[in-house]
């Protein structure tokens, strides 16, 4: 495995694959790898003959006062990782290489999708994946990339954003993978105080109640809603739980299958996402080519 830590070194390698007929797959990635992480390497390992895992903590979707300083950071452990579970190239820039004119003039932005949920408490977020995807795509020219559902919101951006600018990557979602406990594997959760981590468990159990109400016949949307919101108190502070449209995103009235039960919280000063796919199964996600994750044309 080689570990690449320039773009013209990556550009280089992804022209040799082409060159070779391979096909390849990116997973870009912020490290501190955990099993979730792994779960899409294993995916574009099916996907393509050779994958590339970017390492990359990315300043631009960081806002004032949030944890980039602290984000945690373990290179020699992910290459580690990396390597075992069959990555072939592992690109880990620093900041200046990805940003050698220090602020970029040229960003993507989100006209629609990235101004509520997430995007309404973390302003420019989008602006800062959109870009650093953007250029990933720009270096490897991937024939695909995976990322996972815990970031529903992202995964549909990113994916609009493939085909309103026509790049030639097909975009895959990898199942969220989950503690033992049922929280979602996150870099974040190491964060997390023993009794935050408690407290931080009532993210998944109202995902849980979503789907039961769902096999239960419950069609108001606002049961649903309830039932998110019973996620806040006793250490966890809610920021927002939604029923939403799987592809526009925007809160829905008509629960069906393929809605999407979103919710963000602090668990102490830990922020936490989480989310779950009406009627795919407790807890279960859709597969990567389902139609809840089709793109509306408009």
């Amino acid at each position: 495995m080689q570990v690449l830590q320039t773009r013209a070194e990556a550009r280089a390698w992804s022209a040799r694959s082409r060159q070779q007929g391979l096909r390849t797959a990116l997973v870009p990635t912020m490290g501190s790898l955990h099993e979730g992480h792994l779960s899409l390497v294993e995916i574009a390992k099916q996907a393509a003959d050779r994958v590339a895992l970017s390492i990359f903590v990315n300043p631009l979707q960081f806002g004032p006062g949030e944890d980039f300083e602290r984000y945690p950071r373990d290179l020699p452990g992910d290459v580690d990782a990396a390597r075992a579970a069959g990555v072939d190239v592992v690109f880990a820039p620093t900041a200046a290489e990805m940003y050698p004119q220090g602020e970029p003039w040229t960003t993507v932005i989100p006209e629609k999708g990235g101004d509520r949920l997430c995007g309404s408490h973390r302003p420019g977020h989008f602006r800062g994946v959109l870009t650093i995807v953007a250029k990933l795509f720009g270096i490897f020219h991937p024939d695909a990339a995976v990322f996972g559902q815990k970031d529903y919101q992202q995964f549909v951006l990113i994916r609009r954003m493939v085909a309103d600018l026509d790049y030639a990557v097909e975009v895959i979602a990898g199942p969220i993978v989950r503690e033992a406990d049922g929280l979602a594997m996150s870099s974040r959760n190491r964060y997390l105080a023993p009794d935050e981590r408690r407290s931080a468990r009532a993210l998944s159990r109202a995902l849980r109640d979503c789907e039961s109400l769902f096999r239960a016949g419950e069609r108001n949307a606002e049961a649903y809603r309830e039932r998110l919101h019973r996620a806040s108190g006793a250490g966890v502070s809610l920021e927002y739980g939604e029923a939403v449209d799987p592809v526009t995103l925007s809160a829905t009235d008509e629960i069906a299958k393929g809605v999407v039960c979103m919710l963000a919280a602090r668990a102490g000063a830990t922020r936490l996402i989480d989310n779950h796919i009406l009627g795919t199964g407790p807890m279960a996600s859709a597969p990567a080519d389902s139609s809840e994750f089709d793109l509306a044309t408009d």
